[in-house]
C-alpha cells in the first residue's frame, strides 16, 4: 500500500506543477477561460473526453454494471452520442459566435435578463458537477487507503481547486491530457483484463451471472429514455462542454476530435461495465454497491500498479470536478458579476477576479461534496435542472423565431421548479423529473411566448 500511496502523490503532485505550468499560459481572458481558443486535434480530444468521464461515468459506471450487467454502459453511451452530436451539428455555429458561456446565446436572442435567469440554472448544473466528481475522489481515497472521508475530500479536492485555480483552461488542458492518458492505460488496459481474468475469464462470468448480465437492455428501455433525456441533451447544453468547445483552433477540431472522443467515451463506458460485472462474480456480496469499483481494484491488482489504476481514477474524477469548477467561476463572472455592475463588463485582459471566483467556488464544491454521498444520484439532479429549465429556452432561441423573452423565463423558472418538485417528492432516481419538467417547460414557453408581446431579436442566436 505504501507504493501505492508514492504513485499516487507522484501523480498528485505532478497535477499542481502542470496547474504552475498553465497559469503561466494563462495571461489574458481568454487564455485563463477558453486556452486561447487554439488547441489542435490532439489536446481537443483528450481534454473533451476527460471532462465528460467523471465520478458518474467512472465509479458510477462500474456500480451500473455491478447491479445490471453490460446495459451498464449506456450512461456513458448516452454522454458519448451526446458529444457527437454537438461536434457534428453544433460546434460549428457555436464557434462563429466568439462567447463564453452558454447563457449568452439566450442574451443576443431574447435579452439581459433571459441571460441572468439561466445563469443562476447554469450555476448550481456546475457545481453540482464539480461537487459529483469531489464525492468521487473522496469514495477512493477513503476505501483504498483508509481515511477518513472528509479529509479524502479534501485532500483530493483540494488539489483539483489548487491547479484549476492557478491556471484556468490552460492548466485543466495540461492536466486532461495527462488524465485522459493514465485513464486509458489504467481503466481500460490494466483494470478491464486483469479483473476479468481475475474472475476466471468471460467464460467463467457466463457461467457465474444471470443471463440479464448479458443483455445490453436489460437496465430498462425507460431507464435508456432517462439517460438520454438527461444526459444527451444535457451535454449540448453543458457550460463545462461548450467550454471546451470555444478552445477548438477551428471548426475541423472540434468536429472530428470531438466526435472521436464522443466514441471513446462509449467504449470507456462498456470497459466500466465489464469491470462491474468481474466485480459481482469477485465480491458477490457487498455490502456498499458504491464502493464496487475501489473494491475491485484492491482485490485484483497488486502493488504499484493498484496505485497506477488509483491514479487513473483519480484522473477521471478531477478532469471532471475541475471542469465544473471552471464552468461555474466562468458562470459567476461573465453573466452574474456584470449584472450586480449594471451591466458592465470586465476587461478581457485581468483574470484576478477570475481566480478569486474559482477559489471561492472551489470552497463551495468542497462543502457540497461533503454532505452528499451518492454520485449518480448527484450528476442526476445537476442534469435534471440543467436540461429541465434551459433545454426548451436554448432550442426555442435558436429555432423558433415566436419565441419571447417572457417564454422563455417562464419556461425556465417553472421547468427548473417542477424538477426540483419532483425529485423531492419521487427521489433523485426517478424518472419522472425529467419528464414532467420537460412538459411543464415545453407548454408554458409555448402559450406564454404566443400570449405575449414579440420582442426584439438582439442578434441572430446560433
Amino acid at each position: 500500500m505504501a507504493l501505492d500511496l508514492i504513485v499516487v502523490l507522484i501523480y498528485a503532485t505532478g497535477m499542481i506543477a502542470l496547474g504552475w505550468y498553465g497559469m503561466r499560459r494563462a495571461k489574458t481572458r481568454d487564455d485563463y477561460l477558453v486556452a486561447g481558443r487554439n488547441l489542435g486535434p490532439g489536446f481537443y480530444l483528450g481534454t473533451m473526453a476527460a471532462t465528460v468521464l467523471g465520478g458518474a461515468s467512472t465509479i458510477g459506471t462500474v456500480r451500473l454494471g455491478y447491479v445490471h450487467g453490460i446495459s451498464g454502459f449506456w450512461l456513458c453511451g448516452a454522454i458519448g452520442l451526446g458529444i457527437v452530436g454537438l461536434s457534428l451539428f453544433l460546434a460549428k455555429p457555436l464557434l462563429k459566435l466568439k462567447i463564453y458561456t452558454v447563457t449568452q446565446v439566450l442574451e443576443r436572442r431574447y435579452n439581459p435578463a433571459a441571460r441572468h435567469a439561466s445563469a443562476l440554472i447554469m450555476l448550481v448544473y456546475a457545481l453540482m458537477i464539480g461537487a459529483t466528481s469531489t464525492i468521487a475522489i473522496g469514495t477512493v481515497m477513503q476505501v483504498l487507503f483508509g481515511l477518513p472521508f472528509w479529509v479524502s475530500i479534501l485532500v483530493g479536492g483540494g488539489v483539483v481547486v489548487l491547479y484549476s485555480t492557478i491556471g484556468g483552461m490552460w492548466s485543466l488542458t495540461l492536466t486532461d491530457i495527462v488524465q485522459f492518458l493514465i485513464m486509458t492505460v489504467g481503466l481500460v488496459f490494466l483494470l478491464m483484463p486483469m479483473s476479468i481474468s481475475d474472475a476466471g475469464g468471460w467464460g467463467a462470468m457466463v457461467a457465474a451471472l444471470p443471463a440479464s448480465y448479458f443483455d445490453f437492455t436489460a437496465i430498462g428501455w425507460d431507464t435508456i429514455l432517462t439517460y438520454f433525456l438527461i444526459y444527451f441533451f444535457g451535454i449540448f447544453i453543458g457550460q463545462d462542454i461548450w467550454q471546451r468547445v470555444f478552445t477548438a483552433r477551428s471548426e475541423g477540431v472540434a468536429k472530428v476530435a470531438g466526435t472521436a472522443a464522443g466514441l471513446y467515451c462509449v467504449l470507456y463506458g462498456l470497459a466500466g461495465a465489464l469491470i462491474g460485472m468481474a466485480a459481482k462474480v469477485l465480491l458477490p456480496d457487498l455490502e456498499n454497491v458504491n464502493n464496487a469499483f475501489a473494491s475491485v481494484v484492491q482485490t485484483s491488482l497488486p502493488n504499484g500498479i493498484r496505485g497506477l489504476v488509483i491514479a487513473a481514477a483519480l484522473a477521471a474524477l478531477m478532469s471532471t470536478a475541475a471542469a465544473g469548477l471552471l464552468a461555474a467561476s466562468t458562470t459567476v463572472v461573465q453573466d452574474l458579476l456584470p449584472r450586480l455592475r449594471q451591466g458592465r463588463e470586465s476587461g478581457n485582459g485581468d483574470v484576478h477576479e477570475n481566480r478569486i471566483a474559482t477559489l471561492l467556488l472551489g470552497v463551495v464544491v468542497l462543502g457540497i461534496a461533503l454532505v452528499v454521498s451518492d454520485v449518480i444520484s448527484a450528476l442526476t439532479l445537476a442534469y435534471n435542472l440543467l436540461v429541465g429549465g434551459m433545454l426548451i429556452p436554448l432550442i426555442g432561441a435558436i429555432y423558433w423565431k415566436r419565441a419571447t423573452t417572457a417564454g422563455a423565463i417562464t419556461s425556465m423558472s417553472l421547468g427548473f421548479l417542477t424538477a426540483l418538485f419532483f425529485m423531492i417528492k419521487d427521489g433523485l432516481d426517478a424518472n419522472t423529473p425529467i419528464y414532467y419538467s420537460l412538459s411543464v417547460a415545453l407548454v408554458s414557453f409555448v402559450l406564454v411566448s404566443l400570449l405575449s408581446p414579440r420582442s426584439k431579436v438582439m442578434a441572430k442566436a446560433v
